[in-house]
Parts: C-alpha cells; structure tokens; sequence
C-alpha cells in the first residue's frame, strides 16, 4: 500500500521527523486497515500495548484503534497511555473516540487535565475533545475559561485555541463574542480566530464583517 509520492507529501505537513519515517499509505486505507484490525480484538490490544512505535502511519493506525473502543473506561486508559507518545498535530487530530460522546459528565474532568497538560499534543487533543463534544448541547458559557486560561508559545496549542473560539463563534455566537471584544485572548491568538472565523462559512456575512473591526 505505500505510496511514496504521498510519503514525501506528509512529511512536508509533519516537520521534525526524517523522511524515513513515513511509509506512505493514505489515510482512507489506514481507516480500512483499523476497521478490519479492530474485529480481532486480541490481535488489536497486543497491537496498542506496544509503545513506542516506529513509523508516523504505525501511530496513525494506535489512533484510529483507540477510537474505536467501545468501552469507556478501557478507551480512557488506552488513550492516557498513548498521548505522551503523540507527537504530531495529524496523529493527534486522528484520535477521535467515539463513546467519549455517550460519556460527557466522566469525560470533563478528564478533559481539564489534558488540556492543562505541558505536553503539546495532550494539550491539543483535550481542547480539540472539548470543542467536539461541549459547544452543542452539552455547552455552558463557563467552558470558554478551559481554553481562554491557556497560554503557551507552542504553535500547535495556539492554533488549537484558536481554532475552539472560531468554531464557538460559529456555534455560541452571543457568548464567545465578548472574548474578542474584551481582548481576553492573546494577540496571536485572537487574530487569528478572527482570521479562521472569516475563513468558516458557519458565520454569516455580517457577522464577519462586524469581526473585521475587531482584528487589531
């Protein structure tokens, strides 16, 4: 399956590691493989219980088999026990679980302490968990302070700060304006979940333009 064309792409989009780090195979067959590996459960734990692994596409695939797991407790554990080993935005943004949906009164405790982790990409995937399961139904205005309290030079985590605010934008507009207007964000940040914001076609025309205003 590997595509070596695709295996230079990626690298492009994950600095930091060598080129031999990647194997090259496409995201959609990754999926394919994690469906397919998943149904042998004994195969599929022996797989997540061998850390750390060696090829960019081998922790693509824990990431996937992770959110797979239909236990909530056994998917908490699996998922602590791989974020310290993340260590890219893809691999990060891939790990998604799926009951964490059916779990949300568990799953906020846990999510402050990823989010307030000095680790870049634990950081990052808790405030990426918040955002997917807390600004609909489950939103209250005070889950604003989690990512607004955060400051951290990592490029990652800003760009993950910013992309919460400019999807709560989209999602809570009345409550999440006031965070722009009042300057709560640093710099960096609340330009570019302006900018990300204008980017979203969730917002209308003249909201966005209301949100020019407020760039510098």
């Amino acid at each position: 399956m590997r595509d070596a064309a695709y295996a230079a792409f990626i690298a492009k989009l994950t600095p930091g590691f060598p080129p031999s780090h990647f194997i090259g195979v496409r995201v959609p067959l990754l999926r394919t493989i994690a469906r397919s590996f998943a149904k042998g459960e004994a195969d599929s734990m022996s797989f997540l219980s061998h850390l750390p692994h060696s090829y960019y596409e081998e922790d693509m695939l824990h990431g996937m088999l992770i959110s797979l797991v239909k236990d909530y407790d056994r998917c908490l554990d699996l998922t602590d026990r791989f974020l310290p080993y993340v260590d890219n935005w893809a691999v990060c943004d891939t790990l998604s679980p799926k009951v964490f949906a059916k779990h949300k009164a568990q799953l906020l405790e846990n999510l402050l302490r990823w989010s307030s982790s000095s680790h870049t990409y634990t950081c990052r995937f808790g405030l990426r968990m918040l955002m997917t399961h807390f600004l609909d139904d489950s939103f209250s205005a005070d889950i604003l302070e989690i990512p607004a309290a955060i400051r951290s030079e990592e490029y990652y985590v800003k760009m993950m700060v910013a992309w919460f605010f400019a999807t709560a934008l989209a999602k809570q507009w009345e409550a999440t304006l006031p965070y722009l207007e009042n300057r709560q964000l640093d710099p960096w940040t609340h330009r570019k979940t302006i900018q990300k914001a204008i980017e979203s076609y969730r917002i209308p025309p003249e909201r966005k333009d209301y949100l020019r205003t407020l760039r510098k």
